[in-house]
């Protein structure tokens, strides 16, 4: 395929559809931006303007159980090596090398891919979510247990749903003390709630035990670009502090006045280091 002639609105691995938003110059080189939970693609509309200005094509994905067409049942469907492999699918498409990009569980992914395919990415930027070795890491040295204690909960069965789909006022308190706006909450009020996204996103913690431990401490050699915002509820700074060494590669760190939802709130001066550091 030459994607330098079409646009690219979803894409199939598996019997699965992928929803992708493909905007910029369709000769431009290519940034693929992977959301995270519990967003949609379009958390990265104004960060794909501003590359798109920039002379950059954009491919936001929704990913498995974001895309209302790529939901398979049962929780191991969405073990990371499954997740890693749905990008990887897109970047074949593409064709060549490219910018990628991920926050929070999309920065799982991002990381995942670096290290499983690094001759398809030129360059990595991962935002809020570190390397998984230094956040194991700083789990055992830190108090990033204790912040990451809703992980625990989305273990357990219906329980999340019900807080999300039942009791939004505490649901969505949770989301609201991590730094949401009033904006995002109505987003995911219409995009995980109103269309029946929650369970399926929520699909991504319960498979955590199903991923790869080959991979743990595997490092990234791929240029890499890390960006965490100081006011993150989610990611202690212990793990920040241990992230650089998981790259075997040239390392920037970015440490923002901002909180976990950087992409949205933050997206100038995102797309301001991005465009340094490539």
């Amino acid at each position: 395929m030459d994607i330098t002639k079409q646009r690219i609105e979803t894409f199939q691995r598996e019997g699965l559809t992928f929803d992708v938003i493909d905007s910029g110059p369709l000769e431009g080189e290519v940034f693929v931006l992977l959301h995270g939970f519990p967003e949609t693609n379009k958390s990265w509309q104004e960060t794909a303007e501003i590359l798109n200005a920039n002379g950059f094509r954009t491919f936001a994905i929704n990913q498995r159980g974001y895309s209302l067409n790529a939901q398979p049942e049962g929780r191991r469907a969405y073990r990371s090596s499954a997740l890693v492999e749905d990008v990887y699918q897109l970047i074949e498409i593409i064709g060549k090398p490219v910018y990628l990009v991920g926050h929070d569980w999309g920065a799982v992914v991002a990381w995942e891919v670096a290290i499983k395919h690094p001759e398809s990415i030129k360059h990595l930027t991962t935002i809020s979510v570190p390397h998984k070795a230094a956040f194991m890491q700083a789990m055992l040295r830190s108090n990033q247990l204790f912040k990451s204690y809703y992980m625990g909960l989305f273990q357990l069965p219906k329980i999340p749903e019900i807080l999300f789909e039942k009791l939004p006022k505490i649901g969505e308190g949770l989301l609201k003390n991590s730094g949401m706006n009033e904006a995002q909450l109505a987003d995911f009020r219409q995009d995980m709630i109103k269309e029946d996204r929650i369970s399926t996103a929520i699909n991504w913690y319960r498979a955590i035990p199903y991923g790869s431990k080959k991979s743990i401490t595997e490092k990234v050699k791929v240029p890499t670009l890390f960006i965490w915002g100081k006011h993150d509820t989610a990611i202690g700074a212990k793990s920040v502090e241990l992230n650089r060494n998981y790259v075997d590669a040239p390392y920037t760190e970015v440490i923002m006045d901002a909180t976990h939802w950087i992409p949205v709130q933050n997206a100038a001066e995102l797309c301001e280091h991005i465009l340094q550091d490539i």
